[in-house]
């Protein structure tokens, strides 16, 4: 299936109406309709059905893309989220806190049940697995490239819950930087998600004060191979958008690029360089995220 890049996935709390209200006209790419950690343990039930009601209002015809945030399998609530908002044909499911890709194939099947009963094309519902939240998790990344998940996605990671999970007081290291755990399960996810063919989508930046800092992130997270990022606040989403969207420049070389193997050629010189595959499919990559973002036709 044709995969769309996502430069932006905006968290919103299942349980309110205003909020649900004001990110409508939202710039994010995608926005994240969050039942799980968002909303209290008491308005779970509420979560539901607003989120519901709020994808089927909009089915079929809003123009960001549409995620839900279920919460974890094992829990007594995951089973009725997918049931609820299956109904407004979701563009995808954001699974929490999974142990590995039994647990994403696990949801697949229900969704396969699920697009039968609403209609929806089987299959169309992806999913983006938060690969990293378990002291289990991070050993398993590697299967995904294996598991056969047409549905998924991408992979993602997250720190917060992790360290929780660890008994951890912190994630960060004395600079601010990630410390070592986090740094290694940060890249684990990235070469997971490039191993199973689907799209690295970077962390959240928890200060949502600091948009040069996230700005400077952002544009280090996509210079190492990710296409997207979370985004916890809707004053962080233009500045993910232009750290994920290439610059001219970097459109302009690569359709050059594109161009010098245009004759089906191994190799070619280009600016004094000589290139081979490699550059040409990180040129290609440079035009699929231009085209998802609107700047390239």
């Amino acid at each position: 299936m044709t995969r769309r890049l996502i430069r932006s996935f905006l968290f919103v709390p299942g349980d309110s109406d205003k909020k649900l209200a004001k990110v409508a006209d939202s710039p994010a790419d995608a926005l994240i309709l969050d039942l799980e950690d968002a909303v209290a343990e008491p308005r779970k039930a509420v979560a539901r059905e607003l989120v519901s009601q709020y994808l089927q209002d909009r089915r079929g015809r809003n123009r960001t893309q549409l995620w839900v945030r279920i919460n974890p399998l094992g829990t007594d609530h995951a089973l009725p989220d997918l049931t609820a908002v299956m109904a407004g044909a979701p563009a995808g499911i954001v699974l929490p806190k999974i142990d590995g890709p039994a647990d994403v194939l696990r949801v697949g099947h229900y969704l396969d049940a699920l697009e039968a009963v609403h209609g929806i094309p089987p299959g169309s519902t992806r999913i983006l697995p938060v690969a990293t939240e378990t002291a289990r998790a991070p050993f398993s990344l590697g299967e995904f490239a294996a598991a056969g998940i047409d549905r998924l996605y991408g992979l993602t990671w997250g720190a917060e819950d992790l360290s929780a999970a660890l008994g951890a007081s912190t994630n960060l290291g004395p600079t601010g930087e990630w410390a070592v755990t986090y740094q290694t399960v940060r890249s684990l996810a990235l070469l997971a998600a490039r191993a199973a063919d689907v799209e690295p989508v970077e962390t959240l930046y928890a200060d949502i004060r600091d948009l040069e800092g996230l700005a400077v992130s952002s544009r280090r997270a996509r210079s190492e191979g990710f296409t997207g990022r979370i985004a916890i606040h809707p004053a962080q989403v233009e500045t993910i958008n232009a750290a994920f969207t290439p610059s001219q420049a970097e459109i302009d070389y690569a359709q050059r690029v594109i161009a010098a193997f245009a004759d089906g050629v191994g190799t070619v010189a280009l600016d004094g360089k000589m290139l081979d595959a490699p550059h040409l499919r990180q040129a290609e990559r440079v035009l699929a995220m231009a085209c998802s973002a609107g700047v390239v036709g």
